[in-house]
């Protein structure tokens, strides 16, 4: 298990990734690290509420870690980076981590527009609530 304010891998790759070509191809790539999200997981209560592409959020019984899915490439490498430092922390740090400050530190909020942000508030939201 991480300390709750390191950069694990995906994060640090678009921390230090150079330039706008750089940074989208190597988000681009984080999603898929992504486990599939199996279709009987994309449900109307794993959907994620005000999100401009289609999300879903599910936690995996099986494997006790959670998981997600979106046809959007971008949506799926902020996932990625989502979901590794979600799966990294206990239930009680997850409620409590700042994941906004933590997709500051990669550089991710500067890329997204304000649409895209505001389903991101929404995806962290319900991954607070998981």
């Amino acid at each position: 298990m991480s300390a709750p304010d390191t950069l694990l891998p995906i994060a640090l790759a678009l921390a230090n990734a150079k330039g706008w070509d750089d940074f989208t191809r190597t988000l681009m790539l984080s999603g898929k690290s992504l486990a599939p999200l199996p279709d009987t997981e994309r449900t109307k209560e794993n959907a994620v509420e005000g999100c401009e592409s289609p999300v879903w959020l599910a936690y995996s019984n099986t494997s006790s870690m959670l998981m997600a899915s979106s046809p959007s490439k971008v949506i799926r490498g902020v996932l990625a980076v989502l979901l590794e430092k979600a799966n990294s922390l206990t239930d009680e740090q997850r409620s409590e981590f700042n994941f906004e400050q933590y997709l500051a530190q990669c550089q991710l909020e500067r890329y997204l527009s304000q649409s895209r942000g505001n389903g991101i508030k929404s995806v962290i939201k319900k991954l607070r609530g998981l």
